[in-house]
């Protein structure tokens, strides 16, 4: 049997098995096992190797620091208290706690780094009192989930630390990317909101103007949490610590906000370390699967073939990134973000980089990819997450969703043909 017609059957396995909602590990780690049983050339002690080494690099280990600093400051609480900062700022906007849904997620996004944490957290604080506001339950649901849609954009996103990790991109100059990019959604979200809730009289929380008393008195209690991505960036930037070590200096300052408002028992610690060792072990499990999967690609030159074929089939990079922007946000509607991303990266990148593409605008461009992917049916995680907390029926999300589907394309062209918006920040900072 040729080394094609096996990598083919593997591929097929892994489709497979991802499409039968088998764990994604084990869905990857399915289709590596064909290749290596069919293979006779290919020694089988490289699989236990390379599932191994695959989660060794240190970058890695951002990954559980962050994803336990963000689940200690659920704890600690942080988010009611940039929450009542939201609605002070959004307070006289059309839309009013609509509003206060997509800002509360970008602050949030800079703090916790998950999509997922950040709209089942949201769907049970905002969705009920929106509702009691006098909004529709797929319209609260639908925001709930397009503005988690920002969380991974924002430093320290997790999507961010993995793409770093495997196209060796500075996690630094993502993250500051990151902070561009989850600022133009946002403005854009709230822009869409505004005209939506002016058609349906949806009306602001308050009309008055509020006191410079009032402001200081909802903006104190959030000037702490809300200095750790200054603290993230500025230390990464300035040389301070890496971006491995930002993920601790984030479980310190964390640990230290819970000791300042009293609020984080040795309880709560436990079950902080305890979410941290499970959601970190989901992430690792798949690294390490499609770190076998990766290898095998290599070994066969997948992505040097494909590179030459593409090369020769477009000979413009815009077409590249149309044809890569409609490929992926199909995949995303399928597959998981960060699973695509470990099988997907070290075949489009390098083809990318061939064409002249900026590496942060591409890294970029391909994460928005997978968050619009998320809140995509039939499989959008973000769709389902809120969905599922809320109660809302799926096909009244779909409907209501139509013109955020609308913005986000848009968004993402002005992504992928305006590189000023994803490299601006980050030309200025370094």
């Amino acid at each position: 049997m040729s080394s094609s017609t096996i990598i083919a059957l593997a591929a097929i396995v892994m489709l497979v098995l991802l499409f039968m909602k088998v764990p994604v590990y084990i869905a990857v780690l399915g289709g590596s096992a064909v290749y290596f049983v069919l293979n006779p050339s290919a020694n089988p002690i490289i699989f236990a190797q390379q599932a191994i080494t695959g989660v060794e690099s240190i970058s890695l280990l951002a990954i559980p620091f962050f994803v336990c600093a963000g689940i200690v400051m659920n704890y600690t609480g942080v988010t009611s208290r940039i929450m009542d900062f939201c609605s002070v700022l959004t307070g006289r906007m059309t839309g009013g706690l609509a509003q206060v849904n997509i800002l509360l997620s970008t602050l949030m996004g800079g703090l916790s780094g998950s999509n997922i944490a950040d709209a089942a957290m949201e769907a049970k604080m905002m969705v009920p009192e929106m509702e009691k506001a006098g909004f529709s339950k797929s319209f609260s649901t639908v925001v709930t989930a397009v503005s988690s849609m920002i969380t991974p954009l924002i430093p320290p996103g997790i999507a961010m630390i993995l793409y770093g990790c495997i196209a060796n991109v500075s996690i630094g100059k993502l993250f500051i990317s990151g902070i561009g990019v989850g600022a133009i959604l946002c403005i854009a979200e709230m822009l869409l909101t505004s005209f939506i809730s002016k058609k349906r009289g949806y009306v602001p929380l308050r009309t008055e103007k509020i006191s410079g008393k009032e402001f200081a008195k909802a903006a104190k209690p959030a000037i702490l949490p809300l200095c750790l991505p200054i603290i993230i960036i500025g230390g990464i930037r300035l040389g301070i610590f890496t971006a491995t070590e930002a993920g601790a200096v984030a479980i310190v300052y964390a640990a230290v906000l819970g000791l300042i408002y009293r609020e984080l028992k040795a309880k709560d610690m436990a079950t902080a370390f305890k979410e941290t060792v499970t959601t970190t072990a989901s992430i690792m499990l798949i690294v390490s699967a499609a770190a076998v999967f990766s290898w095998i690609l290599t070994k066969e030159r997948i992505p040097q073939q494909l590179t030459e074929w593409m090369m020769t089939a477009i000979h413009s990079k815009y077409v590249f990134l149309i044809v890569v922007n409609i490929f992926l946000i199909i995949v995303g509607m399928f597959i998981e973000g960060n699973a695509s991303m470990i099988i997907l990266v070290p075949l489009l990148a390098p083809i990318a980089k061939s064409y002249g593409i900026d590496e942060i605008q591409f890294a970029m461009v391909y994460i928005f990819n997978n968050a619009i992917g998320a809140f995509s049916p039939p499989m959008g995680t973000l769709m389902f997450v809120t969905c599922g907390i809320t109660g809302c029926k799926t096909k009244d999300f779909i409907k209501e969703a139509v013109p955020y589907y609308i913005l986000l394309v848009i968004v993402l062209l002005l992504l992928t043909y305006v590189p000023i918006c994803t490299t601006g920040l980050v030309s200025l900072f370094y």
